[in-house]
């Protein structure tokens, strides 16, 4: 996935109409378009397919199962157009690792939840967050999630991740700032209602992409 813009759309919508006319409208705008369980079971794997004709897409499923179920989850995203997929990481090093041999067969990434942004992941994920990154890192993960709402468990996450991508989700509604995530060591952001909640996608996605600070569309 190339970085240009820094930003990634998350269009967790149910309405895949919608989902695709905001994606086709700020297409030169983000760098990725990341789908999860809302738009797939609404709309079926054909919006992946869809969304792929436009844009990169990030299959944000967190997968988080044993192996064998991994590896056909991973490999039904990939063959209906995906790109990357997401997995969480206290699954363990068999069931990531389950992720990676499938996207590396088929030409895709694997983003790894080292931490979540909600209030309540510090009751369990944190405390296992650099066991999740070592091994992410030992596998040869294409990179990991880490909160923009954050920014003290970020800077962790950059310092014990070296050079590793990191895509953070949590920037808007959630309270992270996208220049304070970018600073703090995250290299694209993931930003979805602050979007398409907006009355103006576009200029939303315009004020992002210029408080990120890569290019200037």
């Amino acid at each position: 996935m190339q970085k240009n813009t820094g930003l990634i759309f998350a269009a967790d919508l149910e309405n895949g109409r919608r989902a695709i006319n905001i994606t086709n409208e700020i297409s030169d705008l983000i760098d990725a378009v990341k789908v999860n369980y809302p738009i797939i079971l609404s709309n079926g794997l054909q919006i992946v397919e869809e969304l792929s004709r436009t844009k990169t897409v990030i299959a944000d499923l967190k997968i988080a199962d044993v192996p064998h179920i991994n590896r056909k989850i991973c490999r039904n995203v990939f063959e209906a157009g995906a790109s990357a997929v997401i997995c969480h990481g206290f699954t363990g090093k068999n069931s990531i690792e389950a992720c990676i041999e499938t996207a590396n067969q088929m030409y895709g990434d694997v983003y790894v939840v080292a931490e979540m942004s909600h209030p309540d992941a510090e009751r369990f994920i944190h405390h296992a967050s650099k066991e999740i990154i070592n091994i992410a890192s030992q596998l040869g993960a294409d990179g990991l999630i880490a909160p923009a709402n954050d920014p003290k468990r970020l800077q962790k996450v950059r310092k014990q991740s070296k050079n590793m991508r990191i895509l953070s989700p949590g920037v808007g509604v959630q309270g992270g700032g996208a220049k304070t995530a970018i600073q703090a060591g995250a290299d694209q952001i993931i930003v979805g209602r602050s979007i398409y909640d907006h009355r103006e996608p576009r200029q939303a996605a315009e004020k992002i992409v210029q408080d990120i600070g890569y290019t200037n569309p």
